[in-house]
């Protein structure tokens, strides 16, 4: 055969990807070490060094040890486990293989979720010993969740079971049981031994009672090209291509379905319609493109398409829609905030993305569904996500390239999390109410936690309460303060007399009995506010100190700052801007404090500001603020 005819053979193959998976020990290295080795796979310096490995740090005695084929870090060698995905390639003459060996612990779940994110089978490892274990439910379960259609359960170390028929069926029936309600559509057995080389490539005649395929044969022969979906037409686009006036071309991977000149076409989201006039690839312009290719289609009418739309077919939509529920893996070492807003890759649409909610978290060792508040670390649990625009989605199990997402933090730009897409959420779902939150909303509580308050604000909901007689500067001071922590991004309100007799206390006089009402009506609104998040600033004259103690009860002593304003009545009468004082000289007003009305000088405030020095109160206001974790809260 000459060597063009060879290299166009192999370009031919079709390409298999697959990943083992099982617990500690289990044999995934040895088995994947073996395939390499008795298919004749390896080079002789790679035999030497396997050899030369095999007596300084292998863990199979006298024999070869395969493992360390795949166990390439220094930690794996040691140990003889997996820690991170290993990745091989080898083809034989009926196909390419490309092999992700995954790690089996618990901790390192992140890692075989991203060895399956792409294959088309698993091969899950049951040690015939041990029989099914809570390892091998647990990638099972992972396998099922990452929508992975073949699984192949290797019931191996057979050799240490005296190759017992027995101890095969009881292994495969009490996997069976486990498997069904996960809905795994195609599942087959194999006993072997990996260290052996029993019924890796060739069949075995240690077990005549087994009547299948070798793994190697089952591996060649599996049908995986119908697993694509090739109903739903899903092209998104990522790059447009302009090279002169007279070309636009738009590139892009087809997810699914099949496109053909001539095919009518939708461009989402902004619903213009064309057709297909030509499909453009590296070899030409052929028939019809299907998944995974990577074209460049050009239309009959000149319409607007960007990066991240997607063209479909008009009578084969996908979902669209802000709001979907999803499966979520954790993969970041610091525990998911429900307060960050992330960004979200999806095809090749990128937004921003907020979770609204944690359903449910998932126990990946006994599949039971349990409540919880955050995520850690390679948790798994049901979600609701909502994103900045519309996307444009199927489920993951009718879908994988366009039901699956990533979460990334915008500060770090860590990958954060994956997701499947489950479905989209009802208009009736997405404002959906629990019962607890009905009883809630029954006692009048927020359904909001303050604590979830504090970190979207970066502030505490407190209220800040300066005092003082007339013409003191509390305005001055108040507005100054709201001006600048305004402009620093609080979310805060400011309160004064002025405004608040304007309409709240429009019925009310200066008389002590109605000052008080007037001060206690605040002092509820003030409440009201930092329920909802808001800092509060108010400049009220509020001369007695009982009264001061009741508007601290009511708002909360623990949220109640008393800012005490000093100035004696020579510098209030001078600093009047309203006039005050001298309609209280001509008699056409009463109850003014300071002139004939007692004005209490604060005695417990939390600071004393001296009304000569301005240039100095906001400054220690802010100190004040940031030192008592007020304004910014850490």
């Amino acid at each position: 055969m000459e060597i063009k005819e060879f290299l166009d053979q192999d370009q031919k193959k079709d390409l298999l990807r697959l990943l083992t998976a099982g617990s500690v020990d289990d044999g995934k290295s040895t088995l994947i070490g073996r395939l390499l080795f008795d298919s004749k796979k390896l080079y002789e310096d790679q035999l030497s060094a396997l050899e030369r490995d095999s007596k300084r740090e292998g863990h199979a005695g006298e024999e070869i040890d395969y493992a360390l084929l795949l166990d390439g870090l220094k930690a794996e060698r040691e140990q003889g486990i997996t820690i991170d995905v290993a990745y091989r390639y080898f083809s034989t003459a009926k196909r390419k293989f490309i092999i992700a060996d995954t790690p089996g612990h618990e901790q390192y779940t992140r890692n075989m979720v991203t060895g399956a994110s792409t294959a088309n089978l698993a091969i899950i490892l049951i040690d015939a010993r041990k029989g099914v274990i809570t390892q091998t439910k647990r990638h099972t379960f992972l396998v099922s969740l990452l929508g992975i259609k073949h699984v192949a359960l290797a019931v191996n170390k057979m050799d240490l079971m005296d190759y017992s028929e027995a101890v095969y069926d009881k292994i495969c029936d009490d996997y069976k049981e486990f498997i069904t309600p996960l809905g795994i559509p195609d599942v087959r057995f194999f006993p072997m031994s990996a260290l052996k080389g029993e019924n890796v490539v060739d069949l075995s005649d240690k077990m005549p009672w087994y009547h299948g395929k070798s793994m190697l044969e089952y591996l060649e022969t599996i049908h995986i090209t119908s697993d694509r979906n090739f109903e739903d037409f899903r092209f998104p686009v990522q790059y447009v291509i302009r090279p002169g006036l007279d070309y636009r071309g738009f590139a892009g991977k087809i997810s699914s379905g099949i496109v053909k000149p001539g095919d009518d076409i939708m461009v989402l989201p902004s619903g213009k319609t064309s057709r297909v006039k030509e499909i453009v690839t590296y070899d030409g312009s052929p028939d019809m493109a299907f998944p995974p290719q990577s074209v460049t289609l050009t239309l009959e009418h000149e319409i607007d398409v960007s990066r991240g739309d997607m063209m479909v077919h008009p009578d084969n939509l996908p979902s669209i829609s802000r709001h979907f529920e999803s499966m979520l893996v954790w993969m970041d070492e610091k525990p998911m905030d429900l307060n960050t807003q992330f960004l979200i890759k999806h095809t090749s649409n990128n937004t921003k993305a907020r979770i609204d909610s944690i359903n449910h978290m998932v126990n990946i060792n006994t599949l039971e569904n349990f409540d919880a508040k955050t995520f850690q670390l390679n948790e798994i649990g049901h979600v609701t996500i909502t994103t900045a625009k519309p996307l444009f989605f199927d489920a993951y199990k009718k879908n994988r390239q366009t039901g699956a997402f990533i979460l990334i933090d915008p500060r770090t730009h860590h990958t954060v999390a994956v997701g499947m897409i489950i479905d989209k959420t009802s208009a009736h779902q997405s404002h959906r109410i629990t019962q607890v939150e009905l009883q809630k909303v029954a006692q009048g509580e927020l359904l909001i936690d303050p604590v979830q308050k504090e970190k979207r604000f970066n502030q505490k909901a407190h209220t800040l309460w300066i005092t003082g007689l007339h013409g003191s500067g509390k305005n001055e001071l108040a507005y100054t303060l709201y001006r600048e922590l305004f402009q620093q991004g609080a979310t805060l309100i400011l309160l004064d007399g002025k405004s608040v007799r304007a309409g709240l206390s429009r019925e009310l006089d200066y008389s002590p009995s109605d000052r008080a009402e007037h001060l206690r009506r605040v002092a509820h609104m003030c409440r009201l506010l930092n329920d909802q998040g808001m800092l509060v600033i108010c400049s009220f004259v509020s001369p007695d100190n009982a009264v001061r103690e009741q508007i601290a009860e009511i708002i909360g002593p623990d949220k109640f700052h008393l800012i005490y304003l000093k100035a004696n009545l020579d510098f209030c009468i001078s600093n009047d801007q309203y006039g005050i004082y001298e309609k209280a000289d001509r008699g056409e007003i009463q109850h003014i404090p300071g002139i004939d009305m007692q004005y209490d000088i604060p005695q417990n405030t939390q600071l004393t500001l001296n009304a000569l020095e301005k240039s100095h109160q906001a400054e220690t206001v802010f100190q004040y603020l940031e030192k008592n974790n007020i304004y910014p809260a850490s």
